[in-house]
């Protein structure tokens, strides 16, 4: 399965990514590909898995040093070899951070590389689940597979539920292939939903659910703590959870 998160900067993507990887160790649904997508790459500090080098690092650094391919490795398999060897290895979960832009001219080099490559890599893995930007850079260069669910999260916002239904409209017109679509708001209260209820009916979402504000993923990111090694009864974890019940990913 996999699963792809998307969200307007500062909705809590990477926060919801980390709680849906808990839930699915929990249920014994592994192993697990955690691709890190977005430019502000921290999946890996959620997962409490050391940051490995960025695919766009070894691009660069394949560009702008090419005697460090070794004789007789084509580019190909140089690259190949370097962005396997960027995979950091957890305890049934794996980490890809994908990095931020490589620079103009080497995209279609890179994405090519990179479809048969994760498609490759993918199949050792029960699940991928892949943290994204809002403008789902990589997924409309379709650098990865047909997504089986996206969550786009907003904040309790007219603004971020907006922003949600944009993001909505863009996939569908890069026509993905994404099997189901979901609006999630993060941080907020039953009593905003009501008041955001015809907004959130404007996105053409499917609504999954509320995920409340949570003093203990406050704490948690201010002491630098490994998110997935929240409390069960954590509250976001407990709407996380329920989210993944109600959509039939758990």
């Amino acid at each position: 399965m996999f699963i792809a998160v998307a969200g307007k900067g500062g909705t809590g993507k990477t926060t919801f990514v980390a709680l849906v990887i808990k839930h699915l160790l929990k249920a014994g649904k592994r192993p697990i590909l955690a691709v890190d997508a977005d430019a502000n790459a921290n999946l890996s500090q959620a997962l409490g898995i050391e940051a490995p080098d960025s695919i766009a690092d070894i691009m660069r650094a394949v560009s702008e040093d090419r005697e460090s391919i070794p004789a007789g490795m084509t580019k190909d398999r140089y690259v190949a070899y370097r962005i396997h060897q960027s995979l950091a290895e957890g305890k049934d979960v794996d980490v890809l951070v994908m990095g931020g832009p490589e620079g103009p001219g080497c995209y279609c080099y890179v994405n090519n590389l990179l479809r048969g490559f994760l498609k490759d890599l993918a199949a050792n893995y029960r699940y991928v689940v892949m943290d994204n930007e809002a403008g789902l850079e990589h997924l409309s260069r379709r650098t990865t597979q047909n997504v089986d669910v996206l969550f786009i999260l907003s904040d309790a916002t007219v603004r971020g539920v907006r922003s949600a239904g944009r993001i909505r409209e863009l996939a569908d017109s890069l026509k993905l292939g994404i099997k189901k679509k979901y609006l999630v708001v993060n941080r907020g209260q039953p009593a905003d939903i009501n008041v955001l209820w015809p907004e959130i009916e404007a996105t053409g979402l499917e609504y999954a659910g509320l995920i409340p504000a949570d003093p203990a993923v406050t704490e948690y990111d201010l002491h630098s703590r490994p998110l997935v090694s929240l409390p069960d009864d954590s509250p976001a974890v407990v709407a996380v959870g329920e989210i993944l019940s109600q959509t039939k990913i758990l």
